[in-house]
């Protein structure tokens, strides 16, 4: 009797166990339902609007959504974060860089791809000299220092922390600049240094980091 007795507790035990396994799958492929169905609504959202000539691209885990991609100015990076800040999302976690030299498929934005191919042309007719207007060598070194100095007494880049990389007389602004005027300034002086054949933007705003 007492053996019938202990195997019906050990059978017990053995159904009753996996219970909370499947518990914690469930609950985990209906978060992953979840975050499914976000992240074709905020698509659908994005393909809606102006920003479907970009190539912006969605993810959404556990309530977050990241967005990764380029887009050609602020506006429409910020136009990004709105349209991911939908009900069930947590959090957007904006990680679009902003390019001006990025395209759309729209007839305006051609017409600006031609005008800024024409730009570089003439930017690079510059740099293959390999001389600045005061007679200096045009090197990367030189592009890093002139673009900092173009920071100095920004108001607008008052109390930034802006770290510039340059290669190839490619400029990348990365840091931290206290609005979003500040942010399109700094781009804005970084692209008036000569020799400078782009610029990319991955500056946030918020608070210098201690």
């Amino acid at each position: 009797m007492k053996s019938a007795i202990g195997s019906a507790f050990v059978l017990a035990a053995l159904v009753a166990g996996p219970a909370p396994v499947r518990a914690v799958s469930g609950q985990a492929a209906a978060v992953a339902s979840a975050d499914h169905n976000l992240d074709q609504r905020i698509e659908k959202r994005i393909d809606a609007s102006t920003l479907k000539k970009y190539n912006v691209k969605v993810s959404v885990t556990n309530g977050i959504a990241t967005l990764t991609g380029t887009v050609a100015t602020e506006a429409d990076r910020q136009k990004a974060t709105q349209l991911a800040t939908i009900p069930g999302v947590t959090r957007v976690e904006n990680q679009l860089i902003v390019d001006l030299s990025a395209t759309g498929t729209s007839g305006t934005m051609k017409s600006g791809a031609a005008n800024t191919k024409n730009g570089a042309e003439k930017v690079a007719d510059k740099t293959k000299e390999g001389v600045s207007k005061t007679g200096e060598a045009i090197t990367d070194g030189w592009i890093t220092t002139r673009v900092h100095s173009k920071f100095v007494g920004e108001d607008l880049l008052k109390d930034s922390d802006i770290n510039v990389d340059t290669k190839d007389h490619i400029v990348t602004l990365r840091g931290t600049v206290m609005s979003a005027s500040g942010r399109a300034r700094a781009v804005e002086q970084a692209k008036e240094v000569e020799g400078v054949r782009q610029v990319i933007d991955r500056l946030t705003i918020g608070p210098k980091k201690k």
